[in-house]
């Protein structure tokens, strides 16, 4: 089942002598419980595009689909009631909230969103995500890989139809990036979570199901893995 569509997606940065053309008409769908590595050098647009699918930064032009609905249609209140009940974000840094424990950092998108946290979701997440007992510990409290365990959760409180991840991996080291990364994979094939993840690792990439590379803001590969 098609659960992303991207038509013709631009994004142009600065005018005249100093344009920018991030994305320059990139197209694809995904289907759901698809997991997809993106990969490409710095600056090919890469984030660029994983921006544009979260609903983090509108394009110039093009469509982005989730679910059959535009998701740049509507307005603002409206983008960010998506960002917060369709897509899980997980980023590099970690992103969490200093002054708030690992149950209120997960929980902020909920709570954000004016709706009752799920306790047996949060329950069942900080058990797979090997952090019970830490409930109460703050961010400078944990390891780099515990830190990104908790982001993993947050993204995943809401239960989104899709979670983007931006180089999850590129901020820890190799034991900790092999433990994200196969917490993703077990997210994505016991829940069939919709995954895409923008990575320079090949053997991050590798584990994927299909690899999309970019260069100069257009998809010059789409390749599905045979398993």
């Amino acid at each position: 089942m098609e659960l992303l569509k991207v038509e013709n997606l631009t994004k142009v940065y600065g005018k005249d002598e100093n344009t920018v053309r991030a994305l320059d008409g990139v197209s694809f769908s995904i289907e759901k419980g698809e997991f997809v590595a993106i990969v490409g050098p710095s600056g090919s647009g890469k984030s660029t595009l994983l921006h544009v699918l979260g609903g983090v930064d509108r394009p110039t032009s093009g469509r982005v689909l989730l679910n059959g609905t535009d998701v740049y249609a509507s307005g603002d209140d409206k983008l960010a009631i998506f960002r917060r009940r369709e897509v899980g974000l997980i980023y590099q840094f970690y992103n969490l909230i200093p002054v708030l424990n690992v149950t209120e950092n997960m929980c902020l998108p909920v709570l954000l969103d004016g709706r009752s946290v799920n306790e047996a979701r949060l329950k069942e997440l900080t058990e797979t995500l090997g952090l019970s007992g830490r409930e109460k510990h703050l961010p400078n409290q944990l390891s780099g890989g515990q830190q990104q365990r908790v982001s993993i959760g947050r993204a995943l409180m809401n239960s989104p139809s899709i979670v983007l991840a931006d180089e999850p991996t590129g901020n820890l080291d190799s034991k900790n990036s092999r433990e994200i990364i196969e917490l993703l994979k077990k997210f994505n094939r016991e829940y069939d979570q919709t995954l895409i993840i923008i990575t320079h690792d090949e053997n991050i990439a590798l584990q994927a199901k299909r690899i999309m590379a970019i260069e100069d803001g257009r998809i010059v590969r789409d390749e599905v893995l045979s398993r």
